[in-house]
């Protein structure tokens, strides 16, 4: 096993790993608009109520534990300790094969009592499907910090794409069968959630894949007499599995938690109020397809933020102090200007979208009002990353967890007096509330400010002169926004229009200086757009 340790490699590691994540992460939004249209509200009600668990499976499997794997391996790689860097793969998976099979026994022997709480007892045999997983995943995070540790990040990305695009053709393939054949959606909705066991085992035998070509199980596997004397050098990885790893997987699990809140009682505190119950499903469906819209515009608010933080790091390891609270600064900014964008646009054009999308306009007014949890995820995300790039850990995980209390107690407040509507009320709120503790904590650590007023100032004019065009041309255009063909037109054209429009609104008013201006795609030739130092600012 070699360790590569030039900045380039490690860095362009890192650009492997974000690609393969932003191409799971789309992945992850696009599929569920067509499984929405082929199960229906309903189905994707019942497919949404139990994806929280999954997707914390997902979290555990790709993010802190793999990450703190790889650390732990480099660190023993470097002073030549091969026999304990087999000590440590191996102790690292019997300890998250413990935590795994915990996991595995809370869901599938709790399913009945997990279903009640969620007031559906027909989720049960879901909820155990998706249990399985959890007996997976130690391996595939073992190998994955395995190939990380050694510098090479192909083995993780493409198991990460395989594993997504497998979990999404099974899904697409057993639902379309399964609902062409007359089972019920219950039926399909365990169909969809075997996808997630058939992705975990692709994604396995992706990793030991590599392993197999390369003939390295050998370096891996474990060794007669190994375990003399390291009782200490094993409560050292399990503290550091327990501790950094897990903290970085709950920081890791923001839009779950709040997705895992509405499944617990969302639809029970619907029929408590005295909806019937497949009205209330349908409801809780027609909620559920503000998720793909959340995340395809988080992804592409966070993306070029998260881009800045390798140079956060840098900085920060330079000890730069003024280069790095202006590294944060724009982080933040990028974080705020483009997240802004996303959730003004996407509420001024949510009739269209919607009839694009799902084939109706049912939910639009509730949807628009979700869809700001873009602004406030995007801007949390990004401090957690500028976070961890600084090295705190403990503060960003107990912080995204309190996400999950809030939430559900808000929903308790706000569902009964306002349905769905007060669902999406809860959301943002609790996003709001977490997003000023983050900056009140990060403008501490830096001590500089974060948000300048004509920052704001400045955001604001750009989104509400996008959001005047957009109305305007949503009422100019209203006769061929009636069918999906037309809404498709409607809507793309107002992306079209109204993205040109901020963009310009945001150039022109020097939002980000020339220098920062550069770091962006296309930065040289947007700065001609700047305005003249002897135009007026608006």
């Amino acid at each position: 096993m070699k360790l590569v340790q030039s900045s380039q490699t490690i860095f362009k590691g890192a650009f492997i790993l974000t690609i393969a994540a932003l191409i799971t992460k789309v992945f992850s939004a696009v599929y569920r608009i067509p499984f929405q249209n082929i199960v229906g509200d309903i189905g994707f009600y019942i497919y949404q109520q139990v994806y929280p668990f999954y997707g914390i499976a997902i979290v555990l499997a790709t993010t802190g534990f793999p990450v703190v794997i790889s650390k732990l391996l480099t660190e023993q790689q470097e002073k030549g300790n091969g026999e304990k860097s087999r000590f440590l793969l191996l102790i690292s998976f019997l300890t998250l094969q413990i935590f795994g099979f915990l996991c595995f026994f809370v869901l599938y022997f709790g399913a009945g009592q997990i279903a009640a709480w969620m007031n559906d007892d027909k989720l049960v045999p879901l909820i155990r499907v998706v249990s399985i997983t959890y007996l997976s995943f130690p391996i595939t995070a073992v190998l994955r910090g395995y190939f990380q540790g050694i510098g090479d990040m192909v083995p993780t990305a493409i198991s990460q794409v395989g594993e997504q695009a497998v979990r999404i053709i099974t899904i697409l393939l057993l639902s379309y069968l399964l609902i062409n054949s007359g089972h019920t959606l219950y039926i399909i909705g365990a169909g969809a959630m075997f996808g997630s066991i058939t992705g975990s085992i692709v994604s396995a035998s992706l990793l030991f894949m590599f392993l197999w070509i390369r003939k390295e199980w050998n370096l891996i596997s474990p060794k007669k007499g190994m375990f003399e004397n390291i009782l200490l050098e094993a409560k050292l990885v399990v503290k550091a599995l327990s501790m950094q790893g897990l903290m970085v997987c709950l920081s890791g699990m923001l839009l779950i938690l709040l997705q895992l809140a509405d499944s617990l009682n969302l639809y029970s505190l619907l029929t408590a109020g005295g909806i019937e119950q497949s009205l209330a499903k349908s409801l809780k469906g027609v909620f559920d397809r503000g998720q793909p819209l959340i995340q395809l515009g988080t992804v592409a608010a966070t993306s070029m933020s998260l881009a800045i933080v390798p140079l956060i790091t840098r900085e920060r390891l330079a000890a730069n102090t003024a280069s790095l609270q202006g590294k944060i600064q724009l982080a933040i900014k990028v974080s705020l200007v483009v997240g802004g964008g996303a959730s003004f646009g996407l509420w001024a054009i949510i009739r269209p979208a919607n009839i694009m999308l799902f084939e109706n306009e049912y939910g639009s007014d509730v949807l628009g009002v979700l869809g700001f949890v873009i602004l406030f995820t995007s801007i949390i995300l990004t401090v957690i990353a500028v976070m961890q790039g600084l090295g705190s850990l403990l503060f960003p995980a107990i912080t995204v967890v309190s996400v999950f209390p809030i939430k559900y107690m808000l929903n308790i407040l706000f569902v009964p007096l306002l349905g769905t509507m007060g669902a999406a009320i809860s959301s943002l709120i609790a996003l709001a509330l977490v997003s000023a503790v983050f900056l009140l904590r990060l403008q501490k650590m830096t001590a500089a400010p974060l948000f300048p007023l004509r920052l704001f100032r400045k955001v604001t004019v750009a989104a509400i002169v996008m959001v005047i065009f957009l109305k305007a041309f949503m009422y100019i255009t209203g006769p061929i926004g009636g069918g999906r063909t037309g809404a498709a037109i409607q809507a793309l054209s107002a992306v079209f229009g109204g993205g040109i429009i901020y963009l310009l609104m945001i150039i022109r008013g020097k939002v980000f200086a020339p220098g920062e201006l550069v770091l962006f795609p296309f930065g040289s030739k947007l700065m001609h757009l700047m305005r003249k130092e002897k135009d007026k600012q608006w």
